[in-house]
């Protein structure tokens, strides 16, 4: 009997090791979401034959257990241009998957090796109607008085399952299909073609390593300082000062090994224990 107090009481500490890391606040360790807007500048991924998006970034103090990021996104489709299709008949919104990828940090314009991707199928919502108020017709009227084009919308990148540990530096991107573009496109039109990666002015919270440069995958040399580049997610330098690509890191405490191993050593000791007390 005295072992299975004992065992009791070796499992009470071990979860109570584990509370504390869940019950912990996530750290934000990087932010260039900006602030909270109707709209923001953004990059239209089949407008700009993009494939992905993202950028070389240094993480600032705190934890590095990824436990979910979040990117700002700009929807320019309106429901309205859908009328009578069937794939579209939801007022909230439209589902498309999106998929954010994690690289080691690199060497010059290459990103390093995947170190973690995520996929989710997502509700992405309408644009509001237009105000014919609003200069041309076309634009919609925000409660801060302004009119856009486009309407600014966060999306939740949940990692937390994952047990992705964080380097202090990495490369990120955002890829998803269009009509043209992405690693299957969709070949049709559709209101993905007016799905843009947010923009901002800079990062809060980390560092972005170069705020002249993004990294890009587009189809078009054109678009890129050196055209070589194209079809690959390379760095592109040039012209990206004070365009940020808008991402949010959330990070948790990662377990101590000896946490770990207080767990297994508390969860066998029960088992054990549990077995000789039925016997």
């Amino acid at each position: 009997m005295l072992g299975l107090k004992n065992s009791r009481a070796l499992v009470g500490a071990a979860l109570s090791v584990f509370a504390l890391f869940a019950n912990a606040a996530p750290t934000v360790v990087y932010d260039s979401l900006g602030p909270t807007v109707p709209n923001l500048p953004s990059l239209g991924y089949q407008a700009t034959s993009t494939f992905e998006f993202g950028d070389r970034i240094s993480f600032g103090a705190g934890d590095r257990g990824l436990d979910a990021v979040t990117v700002r996104m700009s929807t320019w489709a309106l429901q309205s241009t859908y009328a009578g299709n069937p794939l579209y008949t939801n007022a909230a919104g439209y589902d498309h998957d999106l998929t954010f990828n994690i690289y080691g940090a690199g060497l010059g314009a290459t990103p390093g090796a995947l170190l973690a991707t995520k996929t989710i199928d997502t509700l992405i919502p309408w644009r509001p109607a237009a105000d014919p108020t609003c200069a041309g017709g076309t634009a919609w009227r925000a409660a801060d008085g302004s009119c856009y084009n486009g309407m600014a919308f966060d999306v939740v990148f949940d990692f937390s399952s994952l047990g992705v540990v964080l380097p202090d530096d990495i490369v990120f991107g955002l890829a998803f299909n269009t009509q043209s573009y992405g690693t299957t496109p969709e070949g049709a039109a559709g209101p993905y073609n007016s799905l843009n990666f947010g923009l901002s002015a800079a990062a809060t919270v980390g560092t972005d390593v170069n705020n002249d440069g993004v990294f890009w995958n587009t189809s078009f040399g054109g678009f890129l300082t050196n055209p070589a580049n194209a079809g690959a997610l390379k760095e592109d330098v040039g012209g990206w000062v004070g365009l940020v690509p808008a991402v949010q890191f959330a990070t948790s405490a990662v377990p101590e090994p000896g946490s770990m191993a207080l767990v297994a050593v508390a969860l066998l000791g029960l088992g054990a224990s549990r077995r000789r007390t039925k016997g």
